[in-house]
């Protein structure tokens, strides 16, 4: 690809679902996207279209002659988030729940349709690229316990390291079951202890094959 999408073209990119990069848009707009190799329609009923590699990668540089980012969408937004731990409010209940399925049934499909295999068990390139919400909606999906501004709870954070993430949760139990959780979902998992704290933490990195 050479020239870079079109405006209209920019914004049905933009729209896309985060996670599974389902797009909405015109039947002219997705057969562009397509013969354009940013987007791939779907075998199967109902034929939904879909951001390729490529097209996700157009979703996620900035524009050349963008704007100032506007402000982080707050969280009644709509816009999906998984919980990393440590927010400062956040709402529970059914509708959280399936959310979070949702959101975790999204990105399975998404591993699927992007592996040239077809394999759901290890993580995909966007996973890759959002380690930190990655990890954190794996473990939120399998339900365990993101924790508040105080108390307990894991927390999911970035690293110095490349491709790798910081789980930490004060329970050992907790601890342990979070790296499970992890290398069920296809992450690669070890325990390690703060030098100056002594403080155990998991870091995980996304398996390959």
């Amino acid at each position: 690809m050479t020239r870079p999408p079109t405006v209209a073209q920019r914004r049905v990119i933009d729209a896309a679902d985060p996670v599974t990069g389902r797009l909405k848009g015109t039947e002219a707009q997705l057969a562009a996207l397509v013969k354009r190799g940013l987007a791939f329609r779907h075998p199967r009923p109902p034929h939904d279209h879909f951001l390729t590699p490529s097209g996700h990668r157009i979703r996620e540089a900035p524009e050349p002659t963008a704007a100032p980012e506007p402000p982080a969408a707050p969280a009644d937004s709509g816009v999906f988030t998984a919980r990393i731990g440590g927010e400062e409010s956040a709402v529970d209940g059914p509708s959280r729940t399936r959310e979070v399925h949702s959101a975790w049934q999204g990105l399975l499909e998404l591993r699927r349709m992007t592996h040239r295999d077809g394999a759901v068990d290890r993580p995909c390139g966007w996973e890759r690229t959002h380690l930190v919400q990655a990890a954190a909606l794996a473990l939120e999906a399998a339900g365990h316990r993101p924790a508040a501004a105080e108390g307990p709870g894991y927390r999911v954070r970035a690293t110095p390291q490349p491709e790798a993430v910081a789980v930490r949760e004060p329970d050992a139990e907790a601890l342990r079951a979070c790296a499970a959780t992890l290398e069920k979902a296809g992450w690669q998992v070890g325990e390690h202890t703060e030098p100056r704290t002594g403080a155990r933490y998991v870091l995980a990195s996304p398996r390959r094959a």
